[in-house]
């Protein structure tokens, strides 16, 4: 009897499917590799190699040594810090439960939030609901907040304009401004900090992929680590034209501040985007991206690092132009810190939010 041409058809159809499977499994192998490396001179990125603990010394929870209410517990002077606002308590609760279910619950840091307004008591509710540890609900004094006596506003509004034709994000939000500086140079002055050395910035909305069972902040303190980060990222030149020209009148008035291991190659490169190193007036625009950043405080209270944004809040920068915390921070990290001291966490975290 004749097979009909449908089964023929099947047959034939399994044939060179079960034939393609075959040369699948038994050809030579080929190299995969990610996104970045489709393109020509791009360095690979790190993120897609696997990576685990660092090596030396750890601390791991042992019994109770990081329990909530151990108070001869393993935990150093340090917290995690919030500046958030009452109405994005949601972003807040969603990034809280994410560290807290990948790291804090683990450790029990406490939670410091900021705001330039009193926090209502549904913020205060709806985020110590989220955690076994300590919450601390701060208000930025109106001095380390408000728009500088020098800054002229009139000024201010033509730059913003300015800004504004050329597609500059924020370009005319003076309160992303105040966010910036004071995240340059005002948080770790606030009184409810005096005491505390280091951090771990959270942002609202951030997802935390990555379990981390090792402290730290411990880390930090025991192998000698400034700053910490995840990313780096190119920011807009339009942005920031006068940040670095400003950054090398002061190196020329502080030549003594420039760290011996500094790293100004990173800052100056031009190889990698020679557009935004020109725009940009000679830096690069590479920063740490730092709604991630895990720091030593005791740096940005240096006497170098003092001077230096003093140099830059009188320049006006923050508010004629839109120098942001990253570039500025990163700039003084890159010059005056030793570069050893600049650690990179493989802890996946995304974050972005407006002011």
């Amino acid at each position: 009897m004749a097979v009909p041409r449908v089964m023929r058809l099947l047959v034939t159809a399994s044939g060179l499917l079960f034939v393609f499977i075959i040369f699948q499994v038994f050809r030579s192998p080929v190299s995969v590799g990610g996104p970045a490396e489709k393109l020509m001179d791009m360095t690979r990125d790190p993120n897609l190699d696997p990576t685990g603990e660092p090596e030396g010394l750890l601390w791991h929870v042992d019994g109770d040594n990081y329990a909530p209410d151990n108070a001869h517990s393993s935990r150093i002077n340090a917290t995690l810090l919030a500046l958030v606002r009452n109405s994005e308590v949601m972003g807040m609760v969603q990034s809280m439960r994410d560290l807290e279910r990948t790291w804090n619950h683990k450790f029990n840091y406490p939670w410091t939030f900021f705001n330039d307004e009193p926090f209502t008591e549904e913020f205060k509710k709806r985020t110590k609901a989220e955690t076994k540890a300590e919450c601390r609900y701060e208000l930025i004094p109106k001095e380390h907040w408000d728009v500088p006596s020098w800054i002229n506003n009139d000024l201010f509004q033509e730059s913003a304009e300015m800004l504004k034709e050329q597609n500059v994000q924020y370009s005319n939000m003076i309160s992303y401004r105040q966010m910036c500086r004071w995240n340059s140079g005002m948080f770790y002055k606030h009184p409810a900090l005096a005491n505390t050395r280091y951090y771990w910035r959270v942002e609202p909305k951030v997802h935390f992929f990555c379990d981390v069972d090792y402290d730290v902040f411990r880390y930090m303190q025991d192998h000698n680590k400034t700053y910490g980060f995840t990313i780096n990222l190119y920011d807009s030149p339009q942005s920031i034209p006068t940040l670095w020209p400003e950054t090398i009148k002061f190196l020329a008035a502080h030549a003594e501040y420039l760290h011996s291991n500094n790293a100004m190659d990173w800052l100056k490169d031009s190889s990698r985007r020679p557009k935004h190193n020109l725009e940009a007036n000679g830096y690069s625009t590479c920063h740490f991206w730092s709604n991630f950043e895990i720091g030593d405080m005791e740096f940005w209270r240096s006497q170098a690092y003092e001077d230096y944004f003093n140099h830059l809040d009188r320049a006006g920068g923050f508010f004629y132009e839109r120098w942001g915390d990253a570039p500025v921070h990163s700039i003084a990290l890159g010059l005056f810190e030793d570069s050893s001291k600049i650690h990179w966490y493989a802890l996946t975290s995304l974050a972005s939010r407006n002011w």
